[in-house]
């Protein structure tokens, strides 16, 4: 990144020029490669993806099928080298990968598939950088409730590089922040092709994209996916990243999901989450939302860890109390307010149920994490507590099964505007 010696953004403060690395020649002239339309003879390109040892990164590899599955079940586990993705050992270096879910693949299309898959140990226990797992198992444990999820995803466009912000002067800065958010025009956004085929691209697997912007800072942008329920967030999310930065490749640009990739007056980059439970959405679910507050602020420094992959080291450069932060030493939430850690949107005060924004994730932070680590502050640690509540705003129907959450064929809840959740 940009090591900015002071905020001043003066012509005598100029940075060096920045020469971008040299770019292989495909020899294609910009043409269609003229292999990609060779028939496949029934088989089918699965490309599985999986975290690395960052907690950030995204690794793949491909392998053939002879016939498209109809379920992830009929996903054959697989393996691969630990000991180059920061997970093993050269001694003991195979690491698991168990198919979660599958997607159409954008690039490839056809029947061929992207494969999300969590990682595990050879003796088919979860590795320790698998936090899908643990998300899981807490989702399953809170499923009466009904958890849903929108996370806007925001990042930041680079040069081929990886250093230099996409289409920044080579020689100093962009004007201050302002005009860039929601803007037009070639003076005020980059990368809008790569934003609008990410889009299409994540349509067409089947992600549930629900709309994107221009962010703050010129180059970043924002994405935003859900309403998910439970566990398929963090699958969902993961697989939009990858594919946003296959996009990316594409243009010749890299995506950084650093959460604070400018140093001096810039906005940082966040995951802000947005989270209700069956009990919020009802009348009477502010009331719950506010019990949440509570929780959330005893448990404070437990989620900031939660955080970025880091242990809340990367937030430390964003969550200064200013950029539209609160302070990562402390618990907030109000009404409307993007200073603070959650935000109770205004149209859920107004109506007494809704939702509720969590803007303390870092761009970078594992949605497996930091969902699984919601639930289990909001509800699995604190039953009789919701319990009681849920009874105050009549939704008997989930409260009666807190300690033994229903299974999914059993409990048959009558769920209307999923789409109203906001992200």
């Amino acid at each position: 990144m940009i090591d900015r010696l002071s905020k001043s953004r003066s012509s005598a403060r100029k940075i060096n020029k920045i020469i971008p690395t040299p770019v292989a020649d495909d020899g294609l002239d910009g043409k269609s490669n003229p292999f990609f339309d060779l028939d496949q003879n029934g088989a089918v390109m699965a490309y599985y993806i999986w975290i690395d040892g960052t907690g950030e990164n995204m690794r793949g590899k491909t392998r053939t099928l002879q016939r498209k599955p109809t379920s992830v079940n009929e996903l054959p586990e697989w393996n691969y080298d630990g000991s180059s993705t920061g997970q093993s050992t050269g001694e003991n270096s195979d690491v698991l990968l168990r198919p979660v879910a599958f997607y159409r693949d954008p690039f490839r299309r056809g029947d061929n598939i992207l494969v999300m898959c969590e990682t595990l140990c050879p003796d088919g226990s979860p590795h320790p950088t698998n936090h899908r797992f643990g998300c899981k198992e807490k989702m399953d444990k809170a499923y009466a409730h009904r958890p849903w999820f929108g996370i806007e995803q925001e990042y930041t466009m680079l040069d081929c590089n990886g250093k230099h912000p996409y289409g920044w002067p080579e020689n100093g800065y962009p004007g201050p922040q302002g005009p860039y958010y929601c803007g037009v025009g070639a003076n005020r956004v980059h990368g809008r092709s790569i934003v609008e085929a990410h889009y299409r691209a994540c349509m067409y697997a089947g992600i549930k994209i629900a709309g994107s912007n221009a962010e703050v800072m010129p180059s970043q942008w924002e994405y935003q996916v859900g309403p998910c329920e439970g566990v398929e967030m963090g699958d969902m999310l993961w697989v939009s990243r990858w594919i946003l930065c296959r996009v990316a490749e594409e243009f010749n640009v890299v995506i950084s999901f650093d959460p604070k990739p400018i140093k001096g007056d810039w906005n940082g980059a966040g995951l802000h989450t947005n989270i209700s439970t069956e009990a919020m959405r009802h009348p009477g679910g502010l009331a719950v939302i506010q019990d949440a507050m509570s929780r959330f602020e005893k448990m404070h420094i437990e989620h900031i860890q939660a955080y970025d992959p880091n242990g809340g080291e990367d937030n430390k450069r964003r969550l200064t109390g200013a950029h539209e932060t609160a302070s990562i030493h402390e618990f907030s939430y109000g009404v409307a307010n993007r200073g603070a850690s959650v935000r109770i949107p205004r149209q859920v005060e107004k109506d007494g149920f809704g939702y509720f924004e969590d803007r303390r994730p870092a761009s970078n932070a594992d949605p497996y994490a930091v969902t699984g680590r919601i639930i289990q502050t909001m509800i699995l640690e604190n039953t009789e507590v919701i319990k009681a509540r849920c009874k105050e705003t009549q939704t008997s129907d989930i409260s009666d099964n807190i300690e033994s959450p229903l299974s999914p064929t059993d409990l048959d809840l009558k769920i209307e505007n999923k789409e109203d959740i906001l992200v």
